[in-house]
């Protein structure tokens, strides 16, 4: 059986303008830069207050990177939803869908990232765990 979850991979096309995205727009950290056997560039990242890694993977040689509408997406918490989607929109990436209040109003909104990637953004409701 396993034990945790260590990491999620994305493969992507353009490696720095997506690290670009996670770091700049995100506050993503970088933890570790590597090549793989292989030959597959890597990059590992994290949320400031997670212990997941996200890893970005370059590796030309299994062809275009195609993602599929609506297939993956990550989610992260953030403090102010609002605030966020102003830096995000400032630096070239505007929500695409939301902000929606969901049932137990938390705010959900998504924006995407280089190559296509959805990613979630969730301002919990007050007192909400």
């Amino acid at each position: 059986m396993v034990k945790k979850l260590l990491h999620t991979r994305y493969r992507v096309s353009d490696l720095e303008k997506t690290l670009r995205f996670y770091k700049d727009v995100l506050g993503l950290l970088e933890t570790e830069r590597m090549t793989s056997g292989r030959g597959s560039e890597l990059v590992f990242l994290k949320a400031p207050e997670s212990e997941e890694l996200i890893e970005i993977c370059k590796f030309d040689g299994s062809g275009p990177v195609q993602v599929g509408a609506d297939l993956t997406h990550l989610a992260f918490e953030v403090e102010d939803l609002q605030a966020f989607a102003l830096h995000s929109a400032r630096l070239g990436y505007p929500l695409s869908d939301g902000p929606h209040v969901s049932a137990d109003g938390s705010i959900i909104a998504f924006v995407d990232a280089p190559e296509g990637y959805e990613v979630e953004l969730i301002q919990k409701a007050k007192g909400a765990a």
